[in-house]
């Protein structure tokens, strides 16, 4: 896989083949940074969905899309890969929530008519697609008047392709540097989650998840949504929990120096 050749097939390819472990693993809990850190602080953003008609941009395996059901969302969730749309529709078999879930891309989204939704989320996931404009034109054109689109993506500022921690002669983190800001070349990530435990049943699995990344400036992001149409209502660069800081040396660092994270909330008037 070239990076000439991360296109939304690419992408799609690369998840289908992440799918049987990233399930496994998320649906173990062992994705600390989601459990602990991302997710209820996007809850704690998020604008209320109950009863409303919510579609889930990059729903993947389908984890958080359940959750946002659990709060009274009529949940559609899309993603481009089959395997995970796959495991989604098995776990809403066993488990019904009254899920509906598409293969596609969330920067094209034919499949829907124009204002079908009340309200798009996203966690995650938009920083994965090679056409974040287009997927906010999209999002834009399946709301209703007064719809609200949600989403929340790596830090633009501080996850750039050449970050890296520096610690002082105590092991402690003292600073993140950050390099290439500027750089757009698409490329692919290998990583693994970190706090998984080492247990034998895992062991089998010794290929990381290959994750196609397309960088972006914070501009490139603010600028697609207010292309789009969307009048943006509020930011936020959250922190993790204090208290979880002192435990989580791998969260503290995070609470000190800089947000991994960045959330937008956007309204369609």
């Amino acid at each position: 896989m070239t990076n000439k050749t991360l296109d939304e097939a690419a992408v799609a390819a690369a998840w289908n083949s992440n799918a049987e472990l990233w399930a496994q693993e998320v649906r173990s809990g062992f994705d600390f940074y989601r459990e602990l850190y991302t997710l209820p602080a996007y809850l704690d953003f998020m604008p209320s969905i109950q009863g409303k008609q919510v579609i889930d941009l990059g729903c993947g395996e389908g984890s958080n899309t359940r959750r946002f059901g659990k709060l009274g969302g009529h949940m559609t969730g899309v993603d481009l890969s089959e395997e995970m749309i796959r495991r989604a529709r098995q776990t809403e078999a066993e488990e019904p929530l009254g899920i509906a879930y598409e293969i596609g891309s969330y920067s094209e989204l034919s499949a829907f008519e124009g204002e079908r939704f009340d309200c798009a989320l996203s966690t995650m996931a938009l920083m994965d697609g090679p056409d974040f404009p287009a997927a906010m034109q999209e999002a834009y054109r399946v709301l209703r008047p007064g719809g609200e689109l949600c989403f929340s993506v790596l830090h633009p500022c501080f996850v750039t392709p050449a970050n890296r921690w520096l610690r002082d002669e105590e092991g402690a983190h003292v600073r993140l540097r950050v390099g290439r800001y500027f750089d757009k070349e698409p490329f692919v990530e290998y990583w693994r989650f970190g706090r998984r435990p080492n247990t034998s049943e895992l062991q089998e699995y010794v290929a990381p998840f290959a994750v196609p990344r397309f960088p972006r400036t914070l501009s490139d992001y603010i600028n697609a949504v207010t292309g789009a149409g969307f009048r943006i209502g509020r930011i936020e660069e959250p922190r993790p929990r204090e208290e979880l800081a002192r435990q989580h040396g791998w969260l503290d660092r995070w609470y000190q120096h800089a947000p991994l994270v960045l959330f937008v909330l956007a309204t369609k008037d």
